[in-house]
C-alpha cells in the first residue's frame, strides 16, 4: 500500500455536500482506504474569479498505481458534473493528487507532486493539519512552506 494525498476543492452548487460526497467516493475506491481528511477550509479563488472554494485533503493508503487513482478522480469529478471551460474555472469538484508515496513523476497527464501545491494555503494547511511531519519527496518539510502562503486568505470552518 502508498500513502497518497489528494486535494479536494468545490465552489459551485452546495460545496459542503459535495466534498462529503467525495469523501465518501474516495472511500469506496478500491484497494483504497481513506485513511484521513482533513477539516475544511474555505479560501479566495487563486488565480481566477468566482466564489469562494472550499478545501480539504484526504489521506488515502492505496494499492493503485498514481496514473490509475489519478483516473479514478476523474471519475469522481465527472460524477458531480466537473467541467474544465477553461483553466482555473469555477467547478463543482476538483480532485487533485497532490502525493504518491515518495514518487516523482514528470508526465504529460500527470505530475506528482503536485507542481502548484507549495504556494497555495488551501493545499498546505491541511495537508500540514492530517500530516504535521511530512516531507515531500525533494526533502522540503511542509511544515517550512507555511510562512510562504500566509497572506493567502485561508480560514478553517470545520
Amino acid at each position: 500500500m502508498t500513502r497518497a494525498y489528494v486535494g479536494l476543492g468545490a465552489n459551485l452548487g452546495d460545496p459542503h455536500a459535495t466534498l462529503a460526497n467525495a469523501f465518501q467516493a474516495l472511500a469506496g475506491l478500491p484497494a483504497t482506504t481513506l485513511a484521513d481528511r482533513s477539516s475544511l477550509y474555505s479560501s479566495a479563488p487563486l488565480a481566477a474569479d468566482g466564489p469562494d472554494f472550499l478545501n480539504a485533503v484526504a489521506a488515502l493508503d492505496t494499492a493503485l498505481d498514481a496514473p490509475a487513482l489519478l483516473a479514478a478522480l476523474q471519475a469522481i469529478e465527472l460524477a458531480h458534473g466537473r467541467e474544465r471551460p477553461y483553466r482555473n474555472a469555477p467547478r463543482t469538484l476538483d480532485l487533485d493528487l497532490l502525493l504518491h508515496g515518495d514518487q516523482r513523476i514528470d508526465g504529460a497527464a500527470l505530475t506528482v507532486p503536485h507542481p502548484r501545491m507549495c504556494g497555495r494555503a488551501f493545499v498546505l494547511l491541511p495537508l500540514h493539519e492530517i500530516a504535521p511531519d511530512l516531507v515531500l519527496p525533494d526533502g522540503t518539510a511542509v511544515a517550512d512552506l507555511l510562512a510562504a502562503v500566509s497572506e493567502q486568505r485561508i480560514r478553517r470552518t470545520l
